[in-house]
């Protein structure tokens, strides 16, 4: 039992993206501070240079292990060595002559072609008035919310519990007795420690209980489905709003989504689209292409 962290999708902020699109990744990996036409290693006289590196390290079929820098370079060269040897065996083969090598190769360039727009767009997007802007209109529209921090004491049964609650009332440290006694492995080593959490937080008779408590006040024992808790609330306060930089990988990723979605509807909106494969619907929306995703509209905020 722990409180949630802060988020967008809590004040309906999050967008229902189409599934059926992939938008590159935000904040793509580039070499810094490096001569792009620098070259690392050759392959049968064939060069690779440091913009070659950059662009495996963006490439999202590439299976990159956590590792150190210099040891998930080592394995780019690696891999690049690689395809420049296979590529040359390919293309001294004819495999590019081939009808179906043409339809793959023209797909990953209209992927490509996309990618960068859509990347594009995300740039012109995502600037610091942008998402400033953006916090501040997010702030604007909290209601205050109301939380405790409070320690607990979990055993499985009344018994149990109410003779835990009588040995605090005759002066015994909670903070102990929960290292002794609660079966709750989250919080006993902290001496039954939640933390702040607002009431959403908590299942609802653990909830009610902590928030009429005052601090200092310990309850009488609880029933959940945990098992039976003992409360003791420690705090009450006004929950805090975060910092704009505390909150800005959020908004990033929010204005980067929005910004591609916008992309891709208005795109679809402009075009002519035919489905051929299945029969027309003339119930959809006046307007709107066969097929064409839904317009951006809030989501309801899904439990963190």
């Amino acid at each position: 039992m722990s409180s949630r962290p802060y988020s967008l999708r809590r004040h309906g902020l999050a967008l229902a993206v189409s599934a059926c699109l992939a938008f590159p990744a935000l904040g793509a990996v580039h070499a810094q501070d490096a001569d792009p036409d620098k070259v690392v290693a050759r392959a049968n006289g064939v060069e690779i240079t440091e913009a070659d590196i950059a662009i495996a390290a963006e490439d999202p079929s590439l299976s990159l292990p956590d590792m150190g820098e210099a040891q998930r370079r080592d394995l780019i060269i690696g891999y690049l060595i690689d395809l420049k040897i296979g590529a040359k065996a390919a293309a001294e083969a004819n495999v590019d002559e081939s009808e179906d090598f043409e339809r793959r190769l023209g797909y990953f360039r209209e992927k490509l072609l996309l990618d960068t727009f859509l990347q594009q767009r995300v740039e012109e997007a995502v600037t610091d008035e942008a998402a400033r802007a953006l916090y501040d209109e997010t702030v604007s529209s909290l209601e205050p919310e109301q939380e405790v921090r409070a320690r607990h004491i979990l055993v499985p049964e009344e018994a149990e519990a109410k003779a835990l609650a009588e040995r605090i009332a005759a002066g015994e440290d909670f903070a102990k007795l929960a290292e002794e006694a609660s079966q709750d492995p989250g919080s006993s080593a902290r001496g039954g420690d939640l933390g702040f959490f607002t009431k959403e937080r908590m299942v609802a008779p653990f909830a009610e209980k902590a928030f009429e408590l005052e601090p200092g006040q310990v309850s009488e024992p609880v029933e959940t489905q945990f098992g039976w808790h003992i409360i003791k609330v420690e705090e009450r306060r006004e929950k805090p709003i975060p910092e704009f930089a505390e909150m800005r990988p959020q908004i990033d990723n929010f204005l980067a989504r929005r910004a591609q979605q916008e992309a891709i509807l208005s795109l679809r909106q402009s075009a002519e689209v035919e489905r051929l494969d299945r029969p027309a619907t003339p119930e959809a929306a006046p307007g709107a292409a066969p097929g064409a995703a839904p317009e951006a509209t809030p989501q309801a905020p899904a439990a963190q």
